[in-house]
């Protein structure tokens, strides 16, 4: 089964500074029928001013992903980790025992845009742990492994039983995944619009859950970047 959750049903939050749309409840979005989905707990899309950002503050016990579309993002944290990620880049922390940090838009110019995913881990109070990746290419052409329970692929080892697949799809290609029994997923559109075999249409900002499903199919409607989760 496929449930669609229309980007226009997201939360959102407007601070004048952060424009963001809340997937799953957070912060002041509350709906208990979107508290997450297996081990995915937030699903972010931020737009932030240049300039603008989210002051040093805590985290603990959670796996933070941050993957840019637009613009560039400077990091910094309490582990010594830090720096500026641009498109084609992915960052990762595991807030384990505990860490602070900050993410400030790196431009005084130009907006930033980007999800924050944050994912329950499996493991809790482990090391906090830092790093960022240049995907670059590795999006397109097919699902490309971005975070991976083992690390397999050259791909973020986080501490939970997820996958994390990323892709850049021209218009008109296809693509399909295959999950193992027992799995489900949750498929979100960042950039264009998709169709299902079933003739739903999703577009950007819109996410869909699936269970019970063997094989996931779905065909690029424009030029399209998508982000699909694998999970136990």
């Amino acid at each position: 089964m496929i449930t669609i959750r229309k980007g226009v049903d997201r939360g959102h939050a407007n601070h004048g500074w952060l424009d963001a749309r809340h997937t799953f409840s957070f912060a002041n979005y509350y709906h208990p029928d979107h508290m997450g989905f297996h081990s995915l707990r937030v699903m972010n899309e931020d737009r932030i001013n240049p300039g603008a950002g989210f002051p040093t503050h805590p985290h603990d016990n959670m796996e933070i992903i941050t993957y840019v579309l637009e613009g560039a993002l400077a990091h910094k944290d309490s582990t010594g980790g830090g720096g500026v990620i641009t498109p084609g880049m992915v960052q990762y922390m595991s807030a384990g025992s505990g860490v602070t940090h900050s993410e400030f838009n790196a431009s005084d110019k130009d907006p930033a845009h980007l999800y924050q995913i944050w994912i329950l881990p499996n493991v809790r109070n482990a090391e906090p742990r830092y790093e960022e990746r240049k995907i670059g290419d590795a999006r397109a052409g097919g699902l490309n492994l971005i975070a991976s329970p083992d690390g397999r692929d050259e791909s973020f080892q986080i501490r939970q039983d997820a996958d994390l697949y990323a892709s850049v799809i021209d218009e008109g290609e296809s693509i399909a995944h295959e999950f193992r029994p027992g799995r489900a997923g949750w498929l979100q559109v960042a950039r264009g619009g998709v169709e299902l075999p079933e003739g739903s249409i999703m577009q950007a900002g819109d996410g869909a859950r699936i269970e019970d499903e063997k094989t996931l199919s779905f065909k690029a409607l424009a030029d399209t970047e998508i982000l699909l989760f694998d999970l136990a």
